[in-house]
């Protein structure tokens, strides 16, 4: 069974056969494929049944997101040029959010930028990386630091990949699917944190992953390089990033959905205390995170630290103002809310005293 949306994101039972179909025209020669250690182990021969994919020239990257760097994008953009790759040829990223992120980046700069195709293999990346066309990688020290919007020519998911997914790596990417439920509305946020993602039903799941790749659509159709409603996909990141980056600095590094789903308890406080967030969906929401996803741990001792990465986020407008996207209800999106220093620290206690630390 195979769909499409109007975002060129194909949903897909027969992963192959669909595959080949978007790649007519394309010599074999011209065809690389992108993908990590993992990936190519567990997934990759899902692909590989007799097609294009058989003679395509793969590229295999370390696992992990401390090779989401500049250094890898060297070694990628120098494999392609010793092959041959020209401004015709096609890079099909294979992997999670690591892989796509990095694979659209070096598609989008090698040459001044050539097609490529994003698999997702895992919830994560399908329901991140499938709308949108952001790619990227991180620079010192700071997540996605560097980067360009520029989207793929086409995003397959195919959710037969999720079967061989740990439970970890499931809930890392249910955090995003949790964030736009609370851009979306009540009813989306009600299944959500009903669904038992402990013994997940994969047709349910399926279901649900569309809906959510749905509500990112629509958001970044309004506004596909983020000058303005976009922002609302911020939702959990800049506490969220704070505490991605900041373990990755102490040594002990946390899945990107796990500092998302933490990073909302904080900023469902502020979206509260500004900006009159219903209490019962916002304690609500932090049952379902704390039953899930355990505690990061962080003292007061941390928080001049996680601050410093908030104050060089990104999505900031100015030096030494913390730019935060919040709510009003869910479903009403208050982006460019500027917040002080003393309630981000009163919204990292809030975080430690809601999951017990």
């Amino acid at each position: 069974m195979t769909s499409k949306n109007n975002n060129s994101v194909i949903f897909t039972t027969q992963l192959a056969s669909d595959v080949n179909a978007l790649l007519q025209g394309v010599s074999s020669e011209q065809l690389f494929i992108l993908t990590d250690q993992s990936t190519r182990k567990h997934c990759l021969p899902l692909l590989q049944t007799g097609g294009l994919f058989d003679s395509a020239q793969v590229y295999t990257m370390p696992n992990g997101d401390h090779y989401k760097t500049i250094e890898t994008v060297v070694d990628i953009w120098t494999f392609l040029g010793e092959r041959g790759a020209t401004r015709h040829s096609v890079l099909i990223n294979v992997g999670g959010g690591v892989v796509t992120d990095l694979g659209g980046f070096v598609a989008n700069t090698f040459k001044r930028g050539i097609r490529f195709i994003n698999i997702p293999t895992t919830l994560l990346s399908m329901v991140d990386a499938a709308v949108g066309g952001k790619t990227g990688i991180n620079f010192n020290g700071l997540k996605n630091e560097i980067g360009v919007i520029n989207p793929a020519q086409a995003v397959v998911i195919c959710p037969d990949f999720l079967r061989s997914l740990d439970t970890q790596n499931l809930l890392s990417g249910y955090a995003e699917m949790l964030k736009h439920g609370l851009l979306s509305s009540r009813e989306e946020m009600e299944r959500l944190s009903s669904f038992d993602i402990n013994h997940p039903d994969y047709e349910l799941l399926a279901n649900l992953i569309q809906t959510s790749i749905q509500v990112k659509a629509n958001i970044v159709a309004q506004d596909p390089h983020e000058k303005g409603i976009r922002k609302a996909l911020n939702l959990g990141h800049t506490i969220g990033h704070a505490f991605e980056s900041y373990s990755h600095a102490i040594g002990k590094p946390i899945l990107h959905g796990y500092a998302v789903a933490w990073g909302l308890i904080g900023e469902l406080y502020l979206s509260h205390k500004l900006q009159g967030f219903p209490q019962d969906m916002m304690l609500e929401t932090i049952r379902f995170i704390k039953e899930n996803y355990g505690v990061f741990p962080i003292t007061c001792n941390d928080y001049p630290a996680l601050y410093e990465y908030m104050a060089h986020d990104k999505k900031n407008t100015a030096a030494g103002r913390v730019n935060f996207t919040l709510l009003k209800n869910v479903g009403n999106i208050i982006p460019d809310c500027i917040v002080e220093k003393e309630l981000i620290f009163q919204a990292l206690d809030f975080y430690r005293d809601s999951v017990g630390i």
